[in-house]
């Protein structure tokens, strides 16, 4: 074995440990700003910022943000903002835990898309380890939602889904922004100016929180929000680029830990046993699913989400 090769994965999956550790601080800080804010003025702050840190590192890079490929950078943005919005509502009414949980669902979902493109062409036969991923993933996300959800909060648990349902058709998206030799900067920054637009438009059609009513500790994340999510994304892509596809994958589940230590420590959150269960449950298949689903998908590229 190549020590040289060795040790750079080694270095890749602590690049994604990393990674994981930002956008769980992150989530944090949109949690601790959704009580000034709005969903829409959090998503609008957070593009502004990584548009710019994004603009800097492409200009440090010497690349162009010119583009042969317009119309998937748009229909990537498009779903990658419909999923960080839900995200962000997701956070800001259930446990950090919770959210960032059903978010990495996604792992979940790229193996249901695969299976089903499988059944869909007749190969049913050969799908029975993916079919069972699936099964077991969405058993965790029932053990994990029932003791954590009151009535008033399943409205919001369904939008964590569907942040997790989005984040694997963004990851698809990027693969596709990756075969087609786009940089991953160009499509981080992309991303960011459709986010930046989308919360601009959102902030039209809802009430602006008067600067009056905000509290400056919540506003004081505004900020860091954007820095910590083009933080996370620059760590991540550097581990997807370095290392092994299967070890760096696997290495994002550590952001559910990080969140679930956030959950207890800043927010009090309970995190009943059954829901840890349906936690490890989730891991478990998101992990095993990754194998299944790196077969299908070699060396895909890091999501900019």
């Amino acid at each position: 074995m190549d020590p040289n090769r060795t040790e750079g994965s080694a270095l890749s999956a602590l690049w994604m440990v990393l990674a994981s550790f930002l956008f769980a601080t992150m989530a944090v800080g949109v949690k601790s700003a959704a009580l000034s804010f709005t969903i829409f003025e959090i998503i609008f702050y957070r593009g502004l910022v990584s548009v710019a840190f994004m603009a800097v590192v492409v200009r440090a890079r010497g690349a162009s943000l010119r583009t042969p490929v317009p119309i998937m950078h748009l229909t990537r943005s498009a779903i990658g903002v419909l999923s960080l919005s839900s995200w962000f509502y997701a956070i800001a009414h259930l446990p950090v835990a919770t959210a960032m949980t059903l978010n990495y669902m996604s792992g979940v979902w790229l193996a249901a898309f695969i299976l089903g493109g499988a059944l869909l062409y007749g190969q049913p036969q050969k799908q029975g380890p993916l079919m069972l991923t699936v099964l077991v993933g969405f058993v965790g996300v029932v053990m994990t939602l029932r003791p954590t959800i009151d009535h008033d909060q399943l409205f919001a648990g369904l939008i964590g889904l569907l942040s997790g349902v989005g984040a694997a058709l963004a990851y698809m998206q990027v693969t596709a922004l990756g075969k087609v030799g786009e940089p991953e900067e160009r499509t981080v920054f992309y991303f960011s100016v459709g986010t930046s637009l989308v919360g601009a438009v959102g902030m039209v059609f809802t009430p602006a929180t008067p600067w009056s009513a905000v509290h400056w500790q919540d506003a004081a994340w505004l900020i860091p929000i954007g820095v910590l999510a083009s933080l996370g994304q620059w760590a991540m892509t550097r581990a997807y680029r370095k290392g092994a596809t299967l070890v760096v994958a696997s290495m994002q589940y550590w952001g559910i830990v990080f969140a679930s230590l956030y959950s207890i420590w800043l927010f009090d959150d309970p995190i009943a046993p059954m829901a840890w269960a349906g936690i490890c449950l989730i891991v478990a298949s998101g992990v095993v699913s990754t194998i299944l689903r790196t077969r299908a998908m070699p060396e895909a590229p890091a999501p900019g989400v």
